[in-house]
């Protein structure tokens, strides 16, 4: 009976160990280092690393994107309040 306690105890432990690691960004850098350690080889091993942290990171290229595009948004907005207050209308 103890040692099917102890047994117990231990996979309690074991899950929630792993679901305070599985929290927010590390889901998927966890999930690539464990597909990483099912992968054999070093060029497996670390395109699927690459991948697990490309799945939670956001690229230099993405950034600049989405920078351009809220700035276009801005300027667009900013040249449809000049031409309401050209009519005499609020923005």
């Amino acid at each position: 009976m103890m040692p099917n306690t102890a047994r117990r105890a231990a996979l309690l432990s074991t899950v929630i160990a792993g679901a305070l690691l599985l929290q927010g960004c590390l889901v998927g850098a966890v999930v690539g280092t464990g597909a990483a350690v099912v992968g054999t080889g070093v060029k497996v091993t670390g395109a699927v690393v690459g991948a697990g942290v490309d799945a939670v990171t956001t690229s230099d290229e993405e950034t600049r994107a989405k920078r351009e595009r809220e700035q276009r948004d801005y300027e667009r907005e900013q040249r449809r309040c000049e031409q309401r207050q050209r009519q005499g209308r609020d923005c």
